[in-house]
């Protein structure tokens, strides 16, 4: 074969430093375009980007050439960087560390579902 194929969804998740409420309406969706645009950046193509005022939730194809904890690393930063130099009133830290799953083909409108109805399924 003369070339490679790669189709590896991740779920990924994290959440504030000591589970805070620091993502604010105000900002939320500035913060869920800016991490969009990092996977896009990344060559990860992002499927799904939501959250609450403690976690967020990603879900983003891998880009076979890089290492999930180099992504993980990268959207984190550069979005706790970005929030707090462009929101005066908002300082986002996060916690260390995250979650990331694979997530197969089958389930995968699941998952994305989840993640775009995160404000309902955290009201049950």
């Amino acid at each position: 074969m003369s070339k490679s194929l790669s189709r590896i969804y991740i779920h990924a998740i994290w959440s504030t430093k000591k589970r805070l409420p620091l993502i604010s309406s105000e900002i939320e969706q500035e913060l869920y375009k800016h991490l969009r645009q990092e996977l896009l950046k990344l060559k990860c193509e992002p499927y799904a980007v939501n959250g609450m005022s403690d976690h967020v939730h990603c879900l983003f194809q891998l880009n076979p050439k890089l290492k999930v904890i180099d992504i993980m690393k990268q959207i984190k930063g550069s979005s706790a960087h970005y929030l707090n130099h462009h929101y005066e009133n908002e300082h986002v830290i996060w916690q260390r560390g995250f979650s990331a799953f694979s997530v197969s083909k089958g389930v995968f409108p699941i998952v994305k579902r989840y993640i775009e109805n995160q404000k309902s399924h955290h009201e049950k």
